[in-house]
């Protein structure tokens, strides 16, 4: 494999189920890459389809009677068209995954230690008393305090912020080339989230390996992920390096999630702006754009058009999925970056209105 091809490459990926009320298009033809050493952020509200793209990569919605189309090419293996005993033997030795809940994710009935030493035993042929000196090395790793002692605690002993370190000691175990981490600072405080994150990138810097972090929160992946994708209604509608999705956004979602939290650089009076409505049903989505009927800037053609994920002209590795003119979006966003709302911002840019 070429030292510049991609890590992982994921192309057209869908995954749908079926329920009694209709189809669920959890994820719908998305595409995306993740270099080595490198770390991309997939960003979107609860239900945008960002979990269930990494679960599948990891071959964990087959046992939910998922139908999975595309390709999720890892070091140039389909993920998609390999067994479940190919996947198992790539799970957790070349792709780990940090999960959401440690609390949920660790067996409340066996022993942190005894959990660690099971998972480097699955995929290294060693005594149970060298894996033990590995999972005491690995909790050290980490940053455990006393790891020879603490091994042999319950998970309910652990603090929340020590169980999320011994569940990203387990997914090192195995020193993975890939690390998925989805919602890795959730139900944390914002002291811990720091020290998880400042972990993660510690651990990228001596393991070389790369990391996709899931999050629903832009402020999460600034200072940590390179590039950005961000997902919405089982789509990509944003990717960008994480500079540009800062300082020069296209998509109005995009824009409705960076107005939606607070910021230093902002005043204290300093609204923050909601993004209408709620997140639509992935069974019946919205025709055309399905962003449009929370845009503020929808027009009336946008209920019928479709739009596809498109190169940003002289922004190279910049694409965005929006009918609005790239000179209007750049209008519309400078106005929004200067404190104006929404309402404020169109009339300045002054969008004609398409007749219905």
């Amino acid at each position: 494999m070429s030292a510049q091809e991609p890590l992982l490459r994921v192309e057209d990926l869908r995954v749908e189920f079926s329920t009694e009320d209709g189809v669920v298009h959890a994820v719908d033809g998305i595409s995306y890459e993740v270099q080595r050493g490198r770390t991309l952020g997939i960003v979107g509200e609860s239900g945008s389809g960002k979990t269930v793209a990494s679960l599948t990569t990891l071959g964990l919605t087959r046992t939910q009677g998922a139908r999975v189309s595309g390709q999720i090419l890892f070091e140039g293996r389909d993920l998609v068209a390999l067994s479940d005993a190919e996947l198992r033997a790539i799970r957790g030795n070349d792709i780990a995954m940090v999960f959401q809940d440690p609390l949920s994710s660790l067996h409340p009935f066996f022993k942190v230690g005894v959990q660690l030493i099971e998972a480097v035993r699955a995929h290294q042929d060693v005594s149970k008393q060298l894996a033990r000196a590995r999972a005491i090395e690995l909790l050290r790793l980490v940053g455990i305090p006393d790891p020879s002692r603490r091994v042999d605690d319950y998970p309910h002993e652990f603090s929340g912020g020590m169980r999320q370190r011994a569940m990203i000691a387990m997914a090192l175990s195995n020193e993975p080339k890939l690390l998925i981490a989805d919602e890795p600072t959730t139900a944390l405080d914002v002291t811990v989230q720091a020290q998880i994150l400042a972990l993660l990138e510690r651990l990228q810097r001596e393991l070389g390996m790369a990391i996709v972090i899931i999050t629903h929160d832009l402020g999460v992946v600034a200072e940590m992920a390179d590039e950005i994708a961000v997902m919405y209604a089982g789509r990509i509608v944003e990717t960008a390096s994480t500079a540009t999705v800062f300082d020069a956004p296209e998509h109005p979602y995009t824009w409705g999630l960076l107005k939606s939290i607070p910021t230093l650089a902002g005043s204290r009076d300093e609204d923050l702006v909601p993004i209408p409505g709620t997140p639509p049903s992935l069974i019946r989505r919205p025709s055309g754009c399905h962003f449009h009927p929370r845009c503020p800037y929808s027009q009336p053609s946008h209920e019928r058009i479709d739009p596809q994920l498109a190169p940003v002209q002289g922004e190279p590795g910049h694409h965005v999925a929006c009918l609005l003119e790239a000179d209007v979006r750049r209008a519309l966003w400078a106005q929004l970056r200067a404190g104006r709302m929404p309402d404020e911002a169109l009339a300045a840019v002054g969008v004609p209105q398409e007749p219905a």
